[in-house]
């Protein structure tokens, strides 16, 4: 019987190992995402390799430690349809390359729902209930229960115990270290899974709506397109493009959070929105000014 079991563990290992080498998939069927459900145009494009002759178009200005290298991606153009790169950008590892954190992501998406939420859930107890002022029968002799008013919480239309009394506020704060960790978190994964995408500009050649939905899908961006641009103020042609587009949305990278990296299949950044994103998240690693209790200005913010 010992030996038995050593032979069948020591062809399971065997196999494994041997799997690693030959690149079998090692997962179990139940987590292996079906193939109906991948676009394999989509993965025609590999990532830059080392050798790449296109120049480069942004360099990672900031220190990046001894054991890591910056990650090299494409920069396109949103000025013609044909999914040609300009160059190459490289991005900090500490931003778009940190190790997946599903439990940090969970619980700056949990936050981010029940911050701002108020239950306005209301019911009234015994006492605010109207009627009921007088005894409804007889304390003995009448063969029913003992009760003292027909607005008890047992009874029909009464008030309600240990009822919600609203308005309710949900609200709680995170800390500001696991909150940046969830953006990095959220660019990271975008990164990983090949939807993230650097344009040099949003300069587009025209405001017809039907351009910017043919360039997303000849390049294979996915359904739904999040376009984070650095300043407030976005081209008028994009902005009027993308004015009646359900699935193509704009938003500035100071307002850029963890639900809507999330919610959006692709994720459109510019070159100065990658600097923007790299220097302010990089500066909490760094900081050495408290945030609470708020004095501002902070003498070392970016």
């Amino acid at each position: 019987m010992l030996r038995f079991s050593y032979v069948v563990c020591g062809r399971g290992i065997a196999k494994r190992f041997s799997s690693s080498f030959c690149g079998e998939k090692t997962l179990p069927p139940n987590l292996l995402l079906p193939t109906n459900l991948v676009d394999p145009d989509r993965l025609k494009r590999p990532p830059p390799p080392t050798d790449c002759s296109l120049p480069l178009l942004r360099k990672c200005d900031a220190g990046i430690p001894t054991h890591l290298s910056p990650v090299q991606t494409w920069v396109e153009t949103l000025e013609r349809k044909d999914s040609e790169p300009l160059g190459l950008a490289q991005l900090h590892p500490d931003v778009f390359a940190v190790p997946p954190r599903l439990d940090i992501l969970h619980s700056v998406e949990r936050w981010q729902r029940n911050y701002k939420r108020i239950s306005h859930a209301h019911t009234k107890v015994r006492s605010e209930v109207s009627g009921g002022g007088r005894k409804p029968w007889r304390q003995k002799g009448g063969g029913r229960a003992r009760h003292g008013s027909i607005r008890s919480p047992i009874w029909r239309g009464g008030g309600v115990a240990h009822g919600p009394r609203g308005p309710t506020s949900y609200y709680y704060m995170l800390p500001m270290k696991v909150r940046v960790q969830g953006l990095k978190v959220a660019l990271s994964s975008k990164m990983t899974q090949y939807y993230l995408y650097i344009v040099d500009s949003l300069n587009i050649p025209t405001s017809d709506p039907q351009y910017l939905l043919d360039l997303i899908q000849h390049r294979h961006w996915g359904e739904s397109v999040l376009v984070v641009h650095v300043s407030e103020e976005f081209p008028e042609n994009i902005l009027q493009a993308t004015a009646n587009l359900k699935t193509v949305n704009l938003i500035p990278a100071i307002g850029l959070n963890v639900h809507s990296i999330l919610k959006h299949e692709a994720l459109i950044l510019t070159v100065e929105t990658v600097k923007f994103l790299e220097d302010k998240l990089l500066w909490h690693d760094q900081r050495y000014t408290p945030l609470y209790p708020f004095k501002l200005p902070y003498s070392d913010f970016p």
